[in-house]
């Protein structure tokens, strides 16, 4: 069998000392690690191992590929400080899900084959990434010349790799970030009318955590359209007209959110063909601010 790559790991947040320790898991050496942060790599040691660099530019030189797990803003200019140490044929990869491969200008300029291999999956904390990162799906940018590599790369972490070009990068991440992020601010909505009811916040998230589960469970199983339900799924104009009025008296600042969701919510409703379209119209027009 052929030994994998020796991997170099430039960047030792959350996110390169989980991949660092995966990588390690899956049978690729860690021949080096470094960061500007002298704490971050003596956090980062015990789970990814790797010489301890002193600086950026001494990271290649044991390796067969750099992973660039950086800071999206930091990329370009870690990837420029190691690039004069880089030798044709080495691999140079990002994680950045929004970051185009131009990030990576330098070390192609230097004769490194480049790409960028980005997981779906949230960061909060490094165990929880080591737990939640294999079965991901993850998110290749790459020349032909380094596809089945990036390929073979996520399989050995247990992770489903599709292609993503490079002009979509941004549209990818957004998808990504409104699964997560903009999920866990939805949350955080129903969270705080909760706390305005009067439970707290361990109250709140026990109140609501059931309904959130089974919803998950629904979209596993039958997939977003059908397993839509409530009041704009069933065309109940009357219920959406109340929590309209409840919001406008009570969090107002939630008025919007619940506006903009609601016109796409009509839109699923009607590819479920569970709303007609002269109800999603008289919705549609309720929540623009209009009357019914």
């Amino acid at each position: 069998m052929k030994p994998k790559d020796r991997i170099a790991i430039v960047g030792l947040g959350k996110v390169g000392t989980a991949m660092g320790y995966l990588l390690k898991r899956a049978g690729y050496p860690i021949a080096a690690i470094a960061d500007r942060n002298p704490a971050a790599l003596a956090k980062a040691h015990p789970y990814t191992g790797g010489r301890i660099c002193p600086t950026i530019a001494a990271a290649p030189q044991d390796a067969d590929a750099v992973l660039i797990t950086t800071t999206d803003d930091a990329i370009a200019s870690a990837c420029r400080e190691l690039a004069g140490a880089l030798h044709p044929g080495q691999k140079v990869i990002h994680c950045s899900g929004a970051g185009s491969l131009d990030l990576l200008i330098s070390a192609r300029e230097s004769g490194a084959l480049i790409a960028s291999i980005h997981p779906i999956q949230s960061f909060a904390h490094v165990e929880g990434a080591i737990d939640n990162i294999p079965g991901s799906t993850f998110g290749i940018t790459a020349g032909e010349e380094i596809r089945e590599w990036a390929v073979n790369f996520v399989l050995a972490l247990d992770g489903a790799p599709f292609f993503v070009p490079d002009t979509d990068k941004p549209l990818y991440h957004a998808a990504a970030c409104i699964a997560s992020n903009y999920l866990t601010t939805l949350l955080y909505m129903v969270e705080e009318i909760y706390l305005h009811l009067g439970l707290n916040r361990e109250e709140a998230i026990r109140a609501f955590w059931p309904l959130v589960r089974g919803t998950l469970r629904n979209i596993e199983s039958r997939g977003t359209v059908e397993a839509l339900t409530g009041p704009i799924a069933r065309g109940d104009i009357g219920t959406v007209e109340k929590h309209l009025l409840a919001f406008q008296d009570k969090l107002p600042e939630f008025l919007p959110a619940y506006r903009a969701l609601g016109i796409t919510a009509t839109d699923l409703g009607l590819k479920k063909r569970s709303l007609m379209e002269e109800k999603a119209s008289m919705i549609k027009q309720l929540l623009q601010g209009g009357k019914t």
